[in-house]
């Protein structure tokens, strides 16, 4: 094995599994999926409990994927579709910096995602085990991870994105 895929898979793995415990924590910690039910209806993600175990689901399958390399660019994609959803509802009005709830850790968890979609999963992965390593790398990573995450979540946003209209 060569240096990139041993850096390839320090990657996939610190990225996958910190997105997986997010899941894990919407689904078994704090609040659980009750009290993320609530957040998410609080913020226009409507219906709320619907979208937590969406959500939750999404980033335990999505991380615990791109962590084994296996089917990394669409594994890629749901990741880039969550941190793009999570930036647009929950992130973007409040600055920069993730001290202040603002949007600096979606956005690099989801530049992580598409970098290693065009570099591929690298040799010590499921893709690479299975042959299928070099099937969407590349410029085709980039079409998948980032298009297809950025349109799921555009999509989902419009069908259900419903923030609270305040008074002026």
């Amino acid at each position: 094995m060569e240096v990139g895929d041993w850096a390839l898979l320090i990657l996939r793995v610190a990225v996958g599994v910190t997105l997986a415990a997010h899941g894990y924590n919407k689904f078994f910690g704090g609040g659980r999926i009750a009290g993320t039910a609530r957040w998410f209806d609080s913020i226009g993600m409507r219906p709320g409990r619907r979208h937590a175990v969406l959500a939750a689901g999404s980033e335990i399958a999505a991380g615990s994927a791109l962590a084994a390399g296996l089917l990394t660019a669409p594994a890629a994609a749901g990741l880039v579709g969550l941190m793009s959803t999570a930036f647009w509802v929950a992130h973007r009005g409040k600055g920069f910096f993730v001290m202040n709830d603002g949007w600096e850790y979606t956005v690099v968890l989801a530049a992580v995602a598409v970098a290693i979609a065009m570099m591929g999963p690298g040799g010590l992965s499921l893709d690479s085990v299975l042959g299928i390593a070099d099937a969407l790398d590349g410029w085709a990573g980039l079409a998948v991870s980032l298009g297809g995450g950025v349109g799921a979540a555009a999509l989902l946003l419009a069908a259900f994105y419903r923030p609270a209209v305040r008074d002026a």
